[in-house]
């Protein structure tokens, strides 16, 4: 991420209460993946070439990664991906607990995080971490439920930040890479806050019935 946009998620964090917001996104993303069964694993969702058993396997592992990192952990095997449980509801559960707690810590702001997908040379600020989580789970969250085909609903709050935060992702090549967080910008007129973060992050806030 460049500079500029990195001091951007620290202004930020003097602004509104990251942690909570975060928190608000993780909980919504809970509630969402209570409401799936065995068979929905398989189900494609917006997330790329994913079905849902391995974009929720990819949930469950940035999760544990993010929360090291909160916790002072260094160790890059704490971002793992692994095959999912046979109780995945309650898998979810506990890695987003986990994770709940760990930014709920005291003074969490004055930390820094090691967070090897953003820059595995320098620990960034607790501020840029959580920003990172934050947008994600918001994201994710539509996802799934896009996948399940259940209404997720955040507060306008919410949403305002996370519109700010989804306008200061690098684009450009940085999206092409097969790794990469999130695809291209998707054309985008009109509709929710939640649409544009959604199209601003690659994916189309029609899909399935535009992928």
């Amino acid at each position: 991420m460049p500079t500029n946009e990195l001091h951007a998620y620290d202004r930020l964090a003097t602004q509104v209460d990251l942690v909570a917001l975060d928190a608000q996104a993780v909980r919504t993303s809970i509630d969402l993946v209570s409401h799936l069964t065995h068979a929905d694993l398989a189900a494609p969702t917006p997330c790329g070439e994913w079905t849902l058993r391995e974009l929720l396997s990819h949930m469950i592992a940035q999760h544990n990664g993010f929360a090291s990192a909160a916790e002072g952990g260094t160790d890059p095997r704490a971002w793992a991906q692994r095959p999912l449980s046979d109780h995945p509801i309650e898998e979810y559960r506990a890695s987003a607990e986990r994770l709940m707690a760990a930014f709920a810590a005291e003074n969490i702001l004055e930390k820094r995080f090691a967070l090897p997908e953003i820059n595995p040379a320098a620990t960034l600020t607790a501020a840029i971490g959580i920003c990172a989580h934050f947008i994600d789970y918001v994201v994710h969250s539509w996802d799934v439920a896009k996948t399940l085909g259940r209404p997720v609903e955040f507060e306008a709050e919410l949403l305002k930040v996370g519109v700010t935060v989804a306008q200061t992702v690098p684009s450009g090549a940085a999206r092409l890479s097969p790794d990469a967080a999130f695809g291209p910008e998707v054309t985008w007129s009109g509709g929710s806050d939640l649409d544009h973060i959604v199209a601003l992050l690659g994916r189309s806030p029609h899909w399935p019935d535009e992928g």
